[in-house]
């Protein structure tokens, strides 16, 4: 894929890719769902069964998700409007539309919408997202704060 800034290097990571990057290229499926939150992100669930699942999720300015993993799932998310800016504990990357980004089972990284304006993602996981742990950093070193069951967000 074009626009994918990470090697992808496994048929599920492709195909995660190719979800979310045809989703986030449909406004018409996603627009009339979002919605703003001033407390914190606005996500809804799309679609869900035991392979995968789709997440829509947009962010006003200043917000972001903080330090975390899926909890063993593999993703991708692709911007669909306005711009992100993710961390890993590699780099920052300014991600804009039309962009995928996706990660590997053991992937650590924050996603803040740094911009002026609110931001829309859609992002897809495999296998569904049963954990999460939420992480800081500390002397350059990860230290895990709190594992959050499905559910808890």
């Amino acid at each position: 894929m074009a626009n994918t800034i990470a090697p992808v290097r496994d048929t599920v990571a492709v195909a995660l890719a190719a979800t979310v990057a045809e989703l986030a290229g449909n406004p018409g499926a996603w627009l009339p769902r979002v919605r703003l939150s001033p407390v914190g992100r606005w996500y809804e669930r799309l679609h869900h069964d035991g392979d995968r699942e789709i997440w829509l999720i947009s962010w006003l300015p200043g917000q972001s998700t903080g330090l975390h993993d899926h909890g063993g799932s593999r993703g991708a998310f692709a911007v669909a409007l306005g711009g992100l800016r993710e961390r890993d504990l590699g780099a920052v990357r300014d991600v804009g539309p039309g962009t995928v980004r996706t990660f590997g089972a053991d992937y650590v990284h924050e996603v803040r919408n740094v911009s002026a304006a609110p931001a829309v993602s859609v992002h897809a996981y495999s296998p569904p997202l049963a954990t999460m742990n939420r992480y800081d950093l500390a002397d350059g070193r990860l230290v895990r704060l709190v594992t959050e069951d499905a559910g808890q967000w």
